[in-house]
């Protein structure tokens, strides 16, 4: 097995697609153990909407983040029976939840019904249609932050950087009417497009006060522990290892910012040599690749990927 330093990746909301884990659950008795867990915390067959939709069901917030989370941590589950230990963790927006559970700060249960309601809360805290979030590519990070603090000062409505995606990706949320200025601002600037997303709320900005207080009364209620190994928290980009900073990093990450660019230099600053994307997608396999091209990844989300990933981490 390698003896490189591994760091695990976990994916946020964006990542799901109806059928995932499904090949997980079919290969792996861990993985379909994993399901029925998640079942059997929230009283709900969550599987059943991931494994087969309908896809509106599993796009609502409150279904998508717990369904992202344990199809995660199915995978990180199969990877340890393969003895594929990580020495360091991250985790996208909600995958940050993801990288706890795989630390042992959280249990697998508190996690997935925290997040259910952390989905419901961030649905609720905008009106439907009121907010909005888009992705400035080509841009330098300072000339996007500079566009929404223009915009913000314009309309007065709130907009702001929620994502530091990699050096060509930023990601601004906020009001609607902010969103749009600031993304005419963006390209007047220079971005060579901007692209409004699908969301159904404007996640990583002021807006989502509200649901930032519930989540942190939430989190006030469990018993963390200090994590087995340094996960980098997302508002930050520097890695946490006791149980109250990582506790404060997931409340704060509701309003704030995620610097993905400072998390992963902050890997490879304590010396990881190999990052695996756990969990459904590529999409932080993507990234990486803007961030850095000559870093190794690999990603595992199905049988095939498990395979591919354990030929890699043999070398």
């Amino acid at each position: 097995m390698t003896t490189k330093k591994i760091a695990f990746l976990f994916p946020g909301q964006g990542s799901q697609t109806v059928g995932m884990g499904r090949s997980l659950a079919e290969n792996f008795p861990v993985a379909a153990d994993t399901f029925a867990e998640a079942d059997e915390a929230l009283g709900f067959p969550l599987s059943r909407i991931f494994l087969d939709g309908p896809e509106d069901e599993l796009r609502l917030t409150e279904n998508t983040q717990p369904a992202i989370l344990t199809v995660s941590v199915a995978a990180w589950r199969v990877l340890g029976e393969k003895g594929i230990a990580p020495a360091l963790a991250a985790g996208h927006s909600l995958g940050e939840w993801s990288a706890h559970v795989a630390a042992g700060t959280l249990s697998f249960a508190d996690a997935v019904r925290s997040v259910k309601a952390r989905g419901r809360s961030m649905q609720a805290a905008v009106p439907a249609g009121e907010g909005a979030m888009a992705a400035v590519l080509a841009l330098a990070a300072e000339a996007v932050t500079e566009a929404c603090a223009e915009a913000a000062a314009e309309t007065g409505l709130v907009v702001s950087a929620a994502n530091f995606n990699s050096p060509d990706q930023t990601v601004i949320s906020g009001s609607k009417a902010a969103v749009e200025k600031a993304a005419e601002l963006a390209k007047a600037r220079g971005a060579r497009k901007v692209v409004m997303l699908p969301v159904s709320a404007p996640f990583h900005c002021a807006l989502m006060r509200p649901a930032q207080e519930d989540v942190a009364e939430v989190l006030h209620r469990l018993a963390l522990r200090d994590p087995e190994f340094p996960v980098a928290a997302n508002v930050s980009g520097t890695l946490v290892t006791r149980a109250d900073a990582a506790r404060q990093a997931l409340i704060e990450q509701v309003t704030g910012t995620v610097n993905w660019v400072g998390c992963v230099q902050a890997l490879l600053a304590a010396g990881t040599e190999v990052f695996v994307e756990v969990g459904p997608g590529k999409v932080l396999t993507g990234l990486l690749r803007q961030i850095d091209r000559s870093l190794q990844c690999v990603n595992v989300e199905d049988a095939a990927s498990v395979e591919k990933a354990m030929a890699v981490l043999r070398e």
